[in-house]
Parts: structure tokens; sequence; C-alpha cells
């Protein structure tokens, strides 16, 4: 996938520019990963220090390089501040398959953002990386996330007892997938216009 390339490609929303992420992003990433409320319902407890998110970014560039994971940060096109992050993850070229993931700074909820973001790359992944399904899954307590998956077509197809343990208790999963021709169901009404690029809330 994206053979050749050495980052990420741009890609552009009404809003929103996902881009590729530099060290200069490093004080957003913190920001954003080391807020309590925003890893709430994520893979790793809130960060403290500024060399953890430092370290993300290393991480996020290697695991490009070697393909297996793709991560944009997008920003507001007023100012290119990074205010979340979006990822496909676990990417498969022989299943055609890959994971999405998604956060957002608190301070911009309830804007539309994640919606907008999630939706541009959820169009990437089936276009141009030509993708069959995406998966993703999301702690049912987390009604912002599930109303942005289910929102975009995504169909709830399973649901994970106890799977996490993180900050001091255990956490269920709802399991979500969306496949390609789903998607181009629901992304395209009947006067041709793009359905999931539209910036509502959450």
């Amino acid at each position: 996938m994206l053979i050749g390339a050495t980052t990420l490609p741009t890609l552009e929303t009404p809003r929103l520019r996902l881009r590729w992420m530099t060290e200069a992003d490093v004080p957003a990433l913190f920001e954003l990963f080391s807020d309590p409320e925003v890893t709430r319902y994520w893979s790793w407890s809130a960060y403290t220090e500024g060399a953890q998110a430092e370290k993300l970014l290393r991480d996020i560039h290697k695991c490009f390089a070697e393909r297996s994971l793709f991560q944009w940060g997008f920003a507001r096109r007023e100012d290119d501040r990074v205010v979340g992050t979006c990822t496909l993850s676990e990417l498969s070229g022989q299943h055609r398959r890959a994971v999405l993931g998604y956060a957002l700074n608190r301070a911009h909820w309830g804007q539309g953002y994640a919606r907008e973001a999630v939706s541009r790359v959820v169009e990437f992944g089936f276009s141009a990386l030509e993708l069959h399904r995406l998966e993703a899954d999301v702690d049912p307590r987390n009604a912002g996330s599930i109303k942005v998956l289910e929102g975009l077509g995504f169909q709830r197809e399973g649901y994970q007892r106890e799977r996490y343990f993180l900050n001091g208790e255990v956490q269920d999963a709802v399991l979500y997938g969306l496949l390609r021709r789903e998607w181009s169901a629901v992304s395209v009404d009947s006067g041709g216009t793009s359905v999931p690029r539209s910036p509502d809330s959450p």
C-alpha cells in the first residue's frame, strides 16, 4: 500500500487538513493524549510527560515505513494546528482490511470534526487503498464514537466482554464493521452528494 511513498498523502475536507505529522506537532500530540477524558476509552492511559508524545511520533513514522499503521494528524485549515488523529492499523493487503481509530482534542468536541476526519479516511481506505472492509471497536459507553461510526454506515457485529483493562477498570468493547459496498450505498444520496463528508455533530 502506498508503494514508494515517504509520507502519508494529505487529505482535504471542508474544514480540515489530514496530514503527515512532524516534530512541530509533538506539543499538540501531548495535549491530545495527556487529557484523561480523551484517553478514557483509548488503548493506553493519559500521557504524563512530553517524551511519550515524542516516542509516539517516532513510532508513527516507523510503522508507516513498515506499512503497518497509517496515522494522520488532522488540523483546522485556519491555523494548521493538529486537533486530533485518525488511523488505519492492522493493514492487510491480502485480506484488503484495516482497523479504524481516531481521537479528538476535548476542546473541539461537539463540532463535527471527528465525523469529518473519519469519513475522509474511510473514503481514502475504500477508494485509494481499495480496501474491502474496515473494522473498529469502541467502548459501549462511548456514545460519541458510536454515533460517528453508525452515521457512516458501520454495522454492529459483536460484543466482547472485559476485553481491556485500562485506567484501573475492566472495559467491554463493541465491534463494528463496514464493507466497501455498504459504504458506497450510504455515501452517495440520490442527488450524488457525498453524505459522510458533511461536518455534522458529533
